[in-house]
C-alpha cells in the first residue's frame, strides 16, 4: 500500500473540485458510505447533485419499529433503512417519480382501528387506493406483484399499524426472489431511478449483539440504540453478529463479493454519521470488510455524529475512533496501522473542541480536521450541502 497523506491544511471545501462535481454529477466520484438508519438520508439527497455514483452499504439488522414487526413475522433481514436510502437517492426529476416515491414512503396510520387499516390495505392490494392508482403502468403491475407475494405469506393477525407500504413491497419481493434482498433492491432501484447503489452489507438475517464493559451481553439492535428502551449505562466493549441468540463467528458472515468490489472501486470511504455501533460498526463486522478497507488506498473519513449518542455512554471522540479501528482490525489484523483504516476525522469546529481533536491525533495518529459543517440553526445537525462539499474536496 502506498502512503496516503491527508494534509492538516486541506482546503475544505475545495471550490474547484466542488464546481467540477456539480457540473458533471454523472461522472462524479465513487464515494462509499458505511451507514444505517436515517442519519445520512438528507445528505444523500444533496449528494445526488455532486455524484450519481455513490455506494451505500446499509445494515439490515434493525430490530425496532415496523422493521421488527416484519422480522418477527417473516424471519427476514430488516428492509426499512434500505428503503429509506433508496428513496433518498431516487431521481426526483423523472416523470411519474413523485407518485412512486409517495407510495413507497407512505405509512398506514399508527393509531388506526383494525377494520380501517384492513380496508386501506385491501384497497392497496387491489390497486384501487389513490396512491396505487397514481402509479402508471407497467410499474403498477410490478409493484402489485410484490405486494401480492407479501399478502400470500402474511398471517391474518399481521399488525398493519404504522406499516410502511414500501417495506411491505420489499418484503414481497424478498420472497418472490427466493429470500434474497439483492434482486428486489435492484428492481426498486430501477423503479425510482436511484442515482447510486444501495445494498445490504450482507444478505442474511442476523441480529446485532454487544458485550458491555461489565461483561453483560445484549442481543438486538433495539436493546442497544436507546430509542425504544432506556439507554445503556455501560459502554459497549465489543459488537458481534448473532443468530437465534448465539454469537456468529465472522466466517459465517462473509462480505459478498459484489460488496467487496464496491470497496475496491471506491474513490473515498466514509464512516458516516449515525449511531456509532448499530449503524456504523455493525457494517464492519462481516469477514473481509477490514481487509478490503485496508487494501484500498483512498481517503477514509470518519464523520462523527453530532449531539449525544445513546450507544456511547462514557465514550469521547477518541474512544469512538478507537472502536471503529478495533472493529476493522478484527479482520485486517491487530498490526494494521491506523492510517490504513482511517485517513482523518472530519468534524465541525464548533461542535468538537480543540482538546478533543488533539486527543484523537495523540492517541491514534489520525488527523482531526475541523471546518464549518453544522446547520446554522442547530449544532446537532449537519448542513447537507456543507458536508457534501467537504467530502467532495477529498476526491
Amino acid at each position: 500500500m502506498t502512503d496516503l497523506k491527508i494534509s492538516r491544511n486541506l482546503e475544505i471545501p475545495d471550490e474547484l473540485r466542488v464546481a467540477r462535481a456539480r457540473a458533471l454529477p454523472n461522472l462524479g466520484a465513487r464515494m462509499l458510505f458505511f451507514s444505517g438508519g436515517s442519519a445520512l438520508n438528507e445528505t444523500a439527497r444533496e449528494l445526488k447533485t455532486f455524484t450519481q455514483n455513490s455506494a451505500h452499504l446499509i445494515t439490515p439488522f434493525d430490530s425496532g419499529g415496523s422493521s421488527q414487526v416484519l422480522r418477527q413475522a417473516f424471519d427476514m433481514p430488516a428492509v426499512g433503512d434500505l428503503r429509506s436510502r433508496l428513496m433518498a437517492l431516487a431521481d426526483e426529476t423523472v416523470l411519474g417519480q413523485p407518485d412512486i416515491f409517495r407510495l413507497f414512503s407512505y405509512r398506514l396510520p399508527r393509531d388506526g382501528e383494525p377494520e380501517a387499516l384492513a380496508s386501506e390495505y385491501r384497497a392497496l392490494l387491489a390497486g384501487k387506493h389513490p396512491l396505487m392508482q397514481a402509479v402508471s403502468q407497467p410499474m403498477r403491475s410490478l409493484i402489485l406483484t410484490q405486494l401480492a407475494a407479501f399478502d400470500a405469506l402474511r398471517s391474518e393477525s399481521f399488525d398493519f399499524r404504522n406499516a410502511s407500504v414500501g417495506n411491505l413491497i420489499l418484503t414481497g419481493g424478498y420472497f418472490v426472489n427466493g429470500r434474497a434482498l439483492e434482486p428486489v433492491l435492484f428492481l426498486m432501484s430501477k423503479m425510482v431511478e436511484v442515482q447510486g447503489t444501495v445494498r445490504a452489507i450482507v444478505d442474511d438475517n442476523f441480529q446485532i449483539g454487544a458485550e458491555l464493559a461489565d461483561g453483560t451481553r445484549i442481543i438486538g439492535q433495539r436493546e442497544l440504540s436507546g430509542k425504544e428502551v432506556p439507554p445503556l449505562t455501560q459502554p459497549i466493549k465489543r459488537l458481534f453478529l448473532a443468530r437465534d441468540g448465539r454469537e456468529v463467528p465472522p466466517g459465517e458472515a462473509p462480505l459478498p463479493k459484489r460488496n467487496r468490489r464496491l470497496i475496491e472501486r471506491a474513490d473515498l470511504i466514509c464512516y458516516a454519521p449515525g449511531s456509532l455501533f448499530t449503524s456504523v460498526i455493525a457494517n464492519l463486522l462481516p469477514k473481509g470488510v477490514g481487509r478490503a478497507v485496508a487494501e484500498r488506498n483512498v481517503p477514509k473519513v470518519y464523520v462523527p455524529s453530532l449531539g449525544p449518542d445513546p450507544e456511547c455512554p462514557g465514550l469521547d471522540l477518541s474512544d469512538q475512533v478507537g472502536a471503529i479501528l478495533s472493529a476493522l482490525r478484527a479482520d485486517a489484523g491487530t498490526a494494521c496501522p491506523a492510517e490504513a483504516l482511517m485517513s482523518c476525522v472530519l468534524c465541525d469546529k464548533a461542535a468538537v473542541n480543540k482538546s478533543a481533536r488533539r486527543a484523537v491525533e495523540k492517541t491514534h495518529g489520525i488527523p482531526c480536521l475541523a471546518t464549518s459543517l453544522c446547520d446554522s440553526g442547530s449544532k446537532e445537525r449537519y448542513d447537507p450541502a456543507k458536508l457534501c462539499k467537504a467530502l467532495v474536496s477529498f476526491t
